[in-house]
């Protein structure tokens, strides 16, 4: 499978000749795929975090102890 490269530049320029209405429509569809996008990163950095904590690798504290855990 041959794999072509799109600049940023590019489909910026063919953004350009879509009309405002597919312009428009064009903006909403990215926006709700970024959001997802970030929905899975946060996704999987919780589950990161709870494996940490059920494995036992967190600390708790104030902020002065885990300044000073940290600085150790």
């Amino acid at each position: 499978m041959i794999t072509k490269m799109i600049t940023l530049d590019k489909v910026l320029e063919e953004a350009e000749h879509l009309e405002f209405d597919d312009r428009e429509y064009l903006l909403n569809i990215l926006s709700k795929r970024q959001i997802e996008l970030r929905r899975i990163e946060i996704s999987k950095r919780v589950k990161e975090a709870l494996k940490a904590y059920k494995d036992g690798n967190v600390k708790s504290g104030n902020l002065e102890e885990l300044w000073k855990d940290l600085n150790d």
